[in-house]
């Protein structure tokens, strides 16, 4: 790690192969606290390389907890970290899609630097989340959905939960989640805090293999596809990366407003969403879930369009079907 510190201080980017020896270092605790936050900051600082990220995930994905022998699965799992206080948006994404036909393996955590994780909101809407593998396999069977939290998962990240604690800032370890999914999905909605990650992030999910990915940034602030403003796009889908803004208007919605979509605790966030599928919820909060889960749906491959994708995620909450899923993985709690 001295070494490896030396060489960063003189200017220069780990190599995926030296990417790669770092993290398994850290994820196996044999390390220095002071000299990996000293290695961290200094590549926050600097920007992390796609070559770096790649060895990270790389890496990552190695440590991991595997699920195997699912295919075509699309995760909904964002960077997380934007400060906006909104509800759940991903989580409720997720549902909707999932009521559509889409099978959602749905990674995710506790609240960490926001009111609510996804954990918490699914605990809080009395949904249980899968503890076995066996459990994960049965739920996307029985309900196209299963929730994989991370730790169970990701075990090595305690090895440097203390360091990230300490530094207080965001550093690679706040782009590895989406990067790492348990099931190997490889078609993916990621929020980003910061657009000027989004290209980075799509070069190595190419190289990590993937087939179809939006990364998403709302131009306020948002890290989802934003009712309120124009989102930034970058799209990865058939080894090729594209950029583009989309507007609600671009797709037949009205702009909202995101005071409309914030929210004090879990138990705000989890009501929210109960609304919406109710139909009892304010126009932005639907119209948000109706994008962010209709890009879920264009992304499986099922739809041709983004707009295609809206459109039906905004028939599954109208219809009832959404609501009807939630009602279905609440009775998962019953045979748990």
């Amino acid at each position: 790690m001295k070494n490896i510190l030396n060489y960063v201080v003189e200017g220069n980017s780990l190599s995926k192969e030296q990417a790669i020896e770092v993290m398994n270092q850290m994820l196996l605790g044999d390390f220095c606290e002071s000299q990996v936050a000293s290695l961290l900051s200094m590549m926050r600082l600097r920007g992390e390389t796609v070559e770096e990220m790649v060895g990270f995930a790389t890496a990552m994905r190695a440590h991991m907890l595997k699920i195997r022998g699912i295919d075509d699965v699309v995760d909904t799992c964002g960077t997380g970290g934007d400060g906006k206080s909104t509800f759940n948006i991903s989580t409720a994404a997720a549902i909707v899609s999932s009521a559509s036909g889409i099978i959602i393996a749905k990674h995710g955590n506790r609240a960490i630097s926001s009111k609510s994780g996804s954990a918490d909101v699914l605990e809080q809407l009395a949904i249980p989340i899968q503890s076995t593998i066996k459990e994960v396999k049965e739920s996307l069977s029985k309900n196209n959905m299963s929730f994989l939290f991370a730790p169970y998962y990701h075990s090595s990240m305690k090895n440097v939960a203390q360091v990230r604690k300490s530094l207080g800032f965001r550093t690679v370890f706040n782009l590895l989640g989406p990067l790492a999914n348990p099931a190997n999905a490889k078609r993916q909605v990621v929020g980003v805090f910061s657009t000027s990650y989004a290209e980075k992030l799509a070069h190595v999910f190419k190289e990590l293999g993937s087939s179809h990915v939006l990364i998403v940034t709302g131009q306020d602030g948002l890290d989802e596809i934003s009712i309120s403003a124009p989102t930034d796009i970058v799209e990865l889908k058939n080894e090729k990366i594209s950029r583009y803004t989309l507007s609600p208007e671009d797709v037949g919605l009205t702009k909202g407003e995101i005071d409309d979509l914030k929210v004090d605790s879990t138990a705000e966030s989890a009501s929210l969403i109960k609304q919406i599928f109710l139909g009892k919820a304010n126009n932005s909060a639907k119209q948000i879930v109706a994008m962010n889960a209709g890009a879920a749906i264009y992304v499986s491959g099922k739809v041709a369009s983004l707009k295609d994708g809206i459109d039906r995620a905004i028939y599954t909450i109208e219809s009832g079907k959404a609501y009807q899923q939630l009602k279905n993985l609440q009775k998962e709690r019953e045979y748990a």
